[in-house]
């Protein structure tokens, strides 16, 4: 019957988009259709509802969106570049790449001509998966579907070279932008640059440079700051501040980022009143201090107890009109529940869902295993609740440790109820989870707890 009703009610739209379609058109005579014509030539005011588009954004399963668009053709609608590429999009999205194929092969047999950025986001999908092969494939074959290579497209497949540890391949493919009649931009050489300092080849990060130099391509903020945070991470203090100097000189303007990156490196060698010096003295620099660089002097306030003093910078935020996210509130947060002040951090959480910031997993986690840690389960399991509301799942650490607490406290329903929540969600004790649970139980008073282990298992 359903499948009967979507049947009546996709006929019913094509045949009111066809009937738009032949009202709005002018009275000319027309060219006579070839099985061959391009669906690309349908023509749509732009402010007019696409059917298929509609309906696909309401669908979650790739194999439904599938179906969806089979049934739209069967019943005569014509689809276009906009219902290729959504429905591409999606099933990309959930890595269903045979279907993909499927829809490129019909796309290139309808003649649809596909813009650059489709491609880009095929090759980052591929790249996600791990499957730099087809990556690499989708970028060969983008000529084929009448799509001009620019060098964003390149830049993209490099990207995602350098992401999954192919770095001599994306050399090679840098390398070859000539070929291709492409000139690497600042983004080419900041993807390689990022690629040889994360495998700490500081050298070659720097014959990069040099390159970029010699082409006179005019280094960005986002190039200074790879070479920055790297020599900071590296306890190179010194050579950092050279090129902050250095770009400086060469009229680039340091973002909040940088001088982030300066403070991190000047806090992780126990300096942190002079990255606080630093923060201040940014602004003679004509740059305002941001959310990371208050994020990098309360954490490191944070992981020294000092969490009083953290608190009194995210005063000092409010005042100077900087609203703090969600990262910032994490900070305190953990470090208040790692301190035992959990209440204190619970009514953190409260005044970021006032202030409209809202809490995401990491935040949930962390309350729910400070309560965890202090024995308020019940808490702990109100804090559980909001987070399932707001789709986020903890740890499955978290639900063993709020299982053997409620059993403890012989709170045997909402054990059963975070039992079943685990099952909903696929996850399972493990069998050493489970021997852990019943040596904790046993410990007191073995057989008590042991018969309301027994309990909840059977329910």
């Amino acid at each position: 019957m359903r499948r009967r009703l979507s049947y009546v009610l996709i006929t019913n739209r094509c045949i009111a988009s066809r009937q738009h379609y032949h009202t709005s058109r002018p009275d000319k005579p027309t060219k006579k259709a070839t099985s061959h014509e391009p669906t690309h030539k349908f023509t749509r005011k732009p402010w007019e509802e696409v059917p298929f588009l509609t309906d696909l954004k309401e669908i979650e399963d790739p194999e439904e969106a599938l179906s969806l668009f089979h049934q739209y053709q069967e019943m005569g609608f014509r689809h276009d570049y906009p219902s290729y590429s959504s429905l591409i999009y999606k099933l990309a999205k959930s890595h269903n790449f045979d279907a993909v194929d499927q829809i490129l092969r019909l796309v290139r047999y309808r003649n649809v001509r596909c813009r650059e950025s489709l491609f880009m986001a095929l090759i980052q999908h591929y790249g996600k998966a791990g499957s730099v092969d087809k990556a690499v494939d989708v970028f060969h074959k983008m000529t084929s579907f009448d799509c001009v290579r620019t060098i964003q497209s390149l830049n993209t497949l490099i990207n995602v070279l350098v992401d999954n540890g192919e770095l001599e391949k994306a050399k090679s493919f840098f390398d070859g932008a000539k070929d291709m009649r492409l000139r690497p931009n600042a983004v080419s050489f900041n993807i390689l640059i990022k690629g040889f300092l994360d495998k700490c080849d500081w050298e070659a990060a720097c014959k990069v440079f040099d390159e970029m130099l010699e082409m006179e391509v005019q280094p960005s903020v986002v190039t200074y700051n790879s070479l920055i945070g790297f020599l900071c991470r590296n306890n190179d203090m010194g050579k950092a501040k050279s090129l902050l100097e250095d770009m400086i000189k060469k009229r680039i303007r340091p973002n909040a980022v940088t001088f982030g990156l300066l403070m991190k490196g000047l806090c992780c060698n126990g300096e942190y009143n002079e990255a606080k010096k630093l923060m201040f003295d940014m602004e003679y620099r004509g740059c305002k201090p941001g959310l990371v660089n208050y994020g990098v002097l309360m954490s490191d306030l944070g992981k020294r107890g000092k969490i009083d003093e953290a608190k009194i910078l995210l005063g000092e935020m409010k005042k100077r009109r900087i609203k703090p996210d969600v990262v910032i509130y994490n900070i305190l947060v953990n470090h208040l529940c790692t301190e035992g002040r959990v209440p204190e951090a619970y009514r953190m959480l409260t005044e970021m869902q006032m202030k409209g910031c809202k809490p995401n997993a990491a935040t949930y986690r962390m309350m729910v295993d400070g309560f965890c840690r202090i024995g308020d389960f019940d808490s702990g399991l109100n804090v559980l609740n909001a987070m399932l509301a707001s789709r986020h799942s903890p740890t499955p650490a978290t639900f063993v440790c709020m299982v053997a607490g409620l059993i403890k406290g012989g709170n045997l329903d909402h054990a059963c109820f975070v039992l079943e929540v685990m099952g909903k969600k696929n996850l399972s004790f493990g069998y050493s989870a489970w021997q852990n649970l019943l040596c904790d139980l046993c410990i007191k008073d073995g057989e008590a707890y042991c018969e309301a282990l027994s309990e909840v298992i059977s329910a």
